[in-house]
């Protein structure tokens, strides 16, 4: 139930009002049998002292949500793009910057880091996610330090949820299939088991501007997770294994006009990932919420990248467990304690069609490293009022050292409609510069590296505001939120014109590096059925390139969002559209791109076992006219697919089915 300011339960025909409280935080998420759940969904919660909004599945549902990347189009908080115009891989921007410093959780572990972030947002799909919790800023020293503009948490399909099986079917009119199945089944009052299956494919060439070119790749995507789950009242136990397999193929188009080129120009992406996790907590005392979990994660991600003669191909083990302790002293003093273990190896081998300048092992980072952490979070809550949560974690890098991470959060409510919040902390991650952009390997650029590259060091301030006013009978929410982040440390990658044309230079900052993140938003429901949220954001982003402080190439500056949902009286149909103003900003070279405004709309009409739905996305058709420069000949260095600042693929139509086969 967390993320919502109330929920109402129907269970066997009684009626209980349930409200968040501070186990927001918990690892743990209980799925309750025989409940009917009806809440507003994309909310903030007035109880987390942390600045979280939790997207459920009826946010998800309001547009195709094919996987975690196509999550966020009603979120006025994260921004998604094209990280380049020929691999289709996307990434997130939060508090105006990239996914890299954001912290990638599944259910509470981190997941998702180093080689595997290129192409992680197309990893999760979207029917498998339960719900996904977004929080700004500085967040718990629970998951570690990595997080230093916020955490994105992804709570999967629990198997002790509603028995039965399900199913979801889509296609568009880009020619892509995509087909997900999941079922789960309760084997005991105590033990469940669960499937979830996917599959998706496009094998078209698509080449909407006629420069011989694919705008998006040709992909294939196997993906599946077998879970089980024993729920006791002293001890909880899940287990998940999964496997992916995904391919991409782009480049020259088979169809296009070569322009007299000797060999075409190819680009092939395959990946597999293999993991597995597993979680148990064990109840020491319930009277004071008194417990013991012990987290353990393992992966395998196997990449190999071509693009045109450069090879890239990386390999990373990640092993990861974390031993955590909880207890309340009191009803307002509690505690938690633990400690962590990571470990990541890395095997990257590179062959460069482009010449590179430094050593080859700047280019990839620490190859091995093993990280123990020890922390500590004192939480302590005067009634529903003040909650003051301090937190601190010591770890120590077999790379760099011993380092220290504080965070601090504050929430006041001086008004029962009225709720305040502050929030200060360190974050650090270790960079990777060729495994962590590998889109980058799209252009035709030299690369340079002529030093060993720095751990990432940053602060994270930020306030909120969050208003609930009753307002004509019904409540308007409306957040202000300011985010300062400041780096002391950062892998900064000169684009072109710094170190002499058609260059990428990695390098260590020298100088200042910092971005302003500002955001209001309000949602109100005008009527019964009928919803409305309006936001609009302020990004001024600035990072110094050889010596001078400049604007941050590719942030746009502002954002607008206003997004529209109804349903009929008996929730028989759906009706979703969402327009968003994506402000104008800088290219490598400084020059300007302009503001561009998106809509999409969806239908969807529920049935007793099934739902149908239909849609469009860009329909304003508003795209780039020339999103890869030097298309024409890419074995030159003025080829360039990763200046994408919008749109690449124009107005696309999908329809989907959702069918459902549960026991009640």
């Amino acid at each position: 139930m967390v993320g919502s300011l109330a929920v109402m339960t129907s269970v066997k025909g009684q009626t209980v009002l349930a409200q968040d409280s501070l186990a927001q935080d918990s690892i743990w998420s209980q799925t309750l049998q025989d409940v009917t759940v009806k809440a507003r969904q994309g909310s903030r919660s007035r109880f987390r002292v942390t600045n979280t909004e939790t997207i459920g599945q009826g946010e998800l549902l309001r547009a195709a949500c094919c996987n975690l990347g196509e999550s966020f189009t009603t979120n006025p908080s994260v921004d998604v793009s094209y990280s380049d115009a020929a691999t289709g891989a996307r990434q997130i921007k939060l508090l105006g910057l990239s996914g890299t410093y954001v912290q990638l959780l599944t259910e509470n572990m981190p997941n998702l880091r180093g080689a595997s972030l290129p192409y992680s947002l197309g990893y999760v799909p979207g029917p498998w996610m339960q719900s996904i919790q977004v929080s700004k800023g500085a967040s718990s020293v629970k998951n570690g330090y990595e997080s230093i503009t916020g955490q994105i948490n992804v709570e999967f399909l629990k198997p002790q949820g509603v028995d039965g099986a399900r199913a979801n079917a889509y296609t568009d009119s880009d020619l892509k299939q995509e087909v997900n199945v999941d079922g789960s089944v309760h084997l005991t009052d105590r033990l469940s088991t669960s499937a979830l299956l996917h599959f998706e494919n496009r094998q078209t060439d698509h080449d909407r501007d006629g420069d011989g070119f694919m705008d998006m790749p040709q992909l294939r995507q196997f993906n599946g997770m077998w879970r089980m789950a024993y729920v006791s009242p002293v001890w909880i136990s899940q287990l998940s294994l999964k496997g992916l397999h995904d391919e991409r193929v782009s480049g020259m188009s088979r169809h296009g006009t070569h322009h007299g080129t000797v060999s075409p120009y190819g680009i092939e992406v395959t990946a597999r990932r293999y993991e597995l996790q597993w979680k148990n907590g064990f109840t020491l005392d319930s009277e004071h919420n008194t417990s013991v979990a012990l987290m353990l994660n393992g992966s395998v991600h196997d990449a190999e990248n071509r693009f045109g003669l450069t090879s890239y191909d990386v390999n990373q083990k990640t092993g990861y467990a974390q031993l955590m302790f909880e207890t309340d002293f009191t009803s307002e003093h509690s505690l938690s304690v633990g400690a962590s273990l990571n470990h990541d190896s890395y095997r990257q081998q590179l062959e460069m069609y482009n010449p590179w300048v430094g050593e080859k092992e700047n280019l990839f980072g620490t190859p091995h490293e093993t990280t123990t952490g020890l922390y500590a979070q004192y939480t302590y809550k005067w009634g529903d009022r003040l909650t003051v949560m301090p937190g601190l974690r010591w770890d120590y890098s077999t790379e760099h050292g011993g380092f220290w991470t504080p965070r601090l959060h504050l929430k006041y409510t001086p008004w029962e409609h009225l709720t305040l919040r502050a929030s200060a902390g360190k974050g650090y991650r270790s960079p990777h510069a060729i495994a962590e952009n590998v889109s980058l390997l799209a252009s035709g650029k030299t690369f340079i590296a002529s030093e060993k590259l720095e751990q990432e060091e940053a602060w994270n301030t930020g306030l909120s505001v969050s208003l609930h006013l009753p307002l004509a009978g019904k409540d308007l929410e409306v957040n202000v939120d300011y985010y300062y982040t400041d780096f002391r440390h950062q892998l900064v990658i000169l684009p072109d014109g710094a170190k002499g044309l058609d260059t990428f230079s990695f390098e260590n900052l020298s100088g200042k590096s910092y971005t302003h993140a500002a955001q209001i938003d309000a949602t109100y429901p005008f009527f019964t059925g009928l919803t409305a949220t309006a936001a609009f954001r302020y990004t001024d982003a600035r990072v110094t390139y050889d010596g001078k402080l400049r604007r941050r190439p590719l942030t746009s500056r502002y954002k607008g969002l206003l997004t529209f949902g109804y349903k009929t009286p008996l929730e028989l149909w759906h009706f979703d559209l969402t327009g968003s103003l994506n402000g104008g900003g800088e290219l490598y070279d400084r020059s300007r791109y302009p503001a561009y405004f998106q809509l999409q709309a969806q239908i969807t009409r529920e049935f007793r076992r099934f739902s149908l739905y239909i849609g469009g996305e860009n329909l304003t058709n508003y795209t780039l006219h020339h999103p890869i420069l030097g298309a024409s000949d890419p074995w030159s260095p003025a080829f360039d697919a990763t200046q994408v600042w919008g749109p690449v693929n124009g107005v696309m139509g999908y329809i989907g089915i959702r069918y459902k086969l549960e026991k009640f």
